[in-house]
């Protein structure tokens, strides 16, 4: 399995070096770079936009330093995230994908449908709650361990960890 070595957020401007303050917007691009992520972050006066190699990016604030709670869950890019995942084959994108669907169910923000397996491959179909549409997601059939590896993977990418 892929290990993501990324930090929630850096608190430094990856172009200028400055230090980002608390409270202060930035922008976060989610660089795909082979088999695995990383997240730089950006001062407003230095984004221009996501660089070409981006897989996803948002925006945020700087939280306060002593700030230990979870930040809250975007639901929206959870879910941009998931559908820029499709087709993928790669085992660690698969299964990337697969916690991400579970963690929309989770959420609310899709409904499992039903699970079987097709010529030995098992596969779960979840409806997004906003649109209706219908997504089929390889399940990998993960260990306990793993899916709890998976899953702080997905935070520590997404910055929520």
């Amino acid at each position: 399995m892929t290990e993501y070595q990324i930090q929630p957020i850096t608190r430094r401007c990856a172009k200028t070096g400055r230090e980002l303050v608390s409270g202060e917007k930035y922008f976060t691009a989610l660089l795909e770079e082979g088999d695995h992520f990383r997240r730089e972050d950006y001062a407003v006066e230095a984004w221009q936009g996501p660089p070409a190699n981006a897989f996803s990016f948002w925006t945020g604030r700087v939280p306060p330093p002593q700030q230990s709670a979870r930040p809250r869950i975007d639901d929206d890019l959870l879910e941009e995230c998931f559908q820029r995942l499709e087709g993928q084959f790669e085992p660690n994108k698969v299964n990337f994908r697969y916690v991400v669907a579970l963690l929309l169910v989770r959420r609310k923000r899709f409904k499992l449908e039903n699970s079987k397996v097709d010529d030995g491959v098992g596969q779960i179909a979840v409806r997004c709650a906003r649109t209706g549409a219908t997504h089929s997601v390889v399940n990998p059939r993960l260990s306990d361990e793993e899916m709890s590896a998976v899953q702080e993977e997905v935070f520590k990418v997404l910055g929520w960890a």
